[in-house]
């Protein structure tokens, strides 16, 4: 019996084998979750689609979260295949290029917009539509980045986005917590990975490189470190936790290590 053994998730955001959605795809299939993907245009399908039946899934659907109507009808179909649904996860994110490449206040009105269309109202319109579908107990989940809480170099309207975003879990989780089934919503504030959102950031290889020295653990964090992350918290063994942002950085949003004497005053 594993953790997710009898649950069902939706997963939103896998690109690639590198994507956080995948690490946390690995580890709820480990678990024993049910699994349900979507993936927004026909250039992601042929990757997304291969992943999922490895892990024996075969409802990928598509969806355009920018979309309301889409938005709808991937749930519909989603509640005529697996009846109801347990988890949630959103791990969708974007900018322009152009808005994380100078300062933050060149960001166009249109590029604000933009990204906080795609990185932050998309979790609010899918867990609008998945709380009809969702069993008591359920949980949702989205990525966030310490750019919300700190001003991260070329992170720009990516970071004003992402602290939109935990003001959003929270007041989900408010709003879902008060309902009769008493949904969860949290997210994980992941550190710095090398995936293909990442990549279009300026400088995000020496942030990489940076990260092992600077935090309390002295490593990078992997998408495996985020799955087994999101595994407890969509499980029976979170049920307490909800509203929350749960940091998997190897300790660096509480401090910077000590090295040499200074490890012993």
């Amino acid at each position: 019996m594993g953790l997710l053994t009898g649950k069902t998730a939706l997963i939103f955001g896998v690109a690639n084998d590198h994507s956080i959605a995948w690490g946390i795809a690995q580890a709820f299939h480990r678990e024993g979750a049910a699994l349900g993907f979507s993936y927004a245009g026909e250039k992601l399908e042929r990757r997304v689609r291969p992943l999922a039946e490895s892990l024996g899934s075969d409802w990928i659907e598509p969806c355009d979260v920018s979309k309301d109507e889409e938005i709808t009808t991937v749930m519909q179909k989603a509640g005529e295949r697996f009846g109801a649904v347990d988890i949630l996860v959103h791990s969708i994110a974007f900018a322009n290029r152009d808005d994380l490449a100078g300062p933050y206040f060149t960001v166009t009105r249109q590029g604000f917009l933009t990204a906080m269309d795609i990185s932050v109202y998309s979790f609010t319109a899918l867990a609008r539509a998945a709380a009809p579908i969702m069993r008591p107990n359920g949980a949702m989940l989205t990525m966030t980045y310490i750019g919300s809480q700190r001003a991260v170099p070329h992170y720009n309207v990516m970071g004003v986005a992402k602290a939109a975003l935990e003001a959003s879990v929270r007041y989900l989780a408010a709003d879902f917590g008060a309902d009769e089934k008493r949904i969860r919503v949290n997210a994980i504030s992941a550190g710095p990975i090398r995936t293909l959102a990442v990549a279009g950031i300026a400088g995000s290889r020496a942030l990489i490189n940076e990260f092992s020295k600077v935090s309390l653990l002295r490593r990078n964090i992997t998408i495996e470190d985020v799955g087994n992350a999101a595994a407890y918290l969509c499980s029976d063994l979170a049920a307490g936790v909800t509203g929350e942002i749960h940091y998997v950085d190897a300790g660096f949003n509480v401090g910077f290590p000590l090295g040499g004497d200074d490890a012993n005053g």
